[in-house]
């Protein structure tokens, strides 16, 4: 799966969570700051991504924007997929 894949879905993910403009979700975006997550939307993102992926989110620390989240994945995808 692409960067560009990836970066689609947890797009869709997060516009599904937080109503948020889909323009405004960004590599660069603040996910509390810019787009208004809370930790409700936070956890829900989380768990979505964790399902669409068959990947296990430990902790989001060090996970501040969307470009983190992103890179994330694709970290846990390399890894699963050996």
């Amino acid at each position: 799966m692409t960067k560009s894949e990836v970066f689609d879905k947890v797009k869709e993910i997060i516009v599904d969570q937080t109503g948020e403009d889909e323009a405004k979700v960004t590599l660069e975006a603040n996910i509390k700051d810019d787009l208004n997550a809370d930790s409700l939307d936070i956890f829900e993102v989380i768990n979505e991504l964790e399902d669409e992926f068959d990947i296990k989110i430990e902790t989001e620390d060090g996970i501040q924007t969307v470009g983190d989240l992103v890179a994330f994945v694709e970290q846990q995808l390399a890894a699963k997929e050996g």
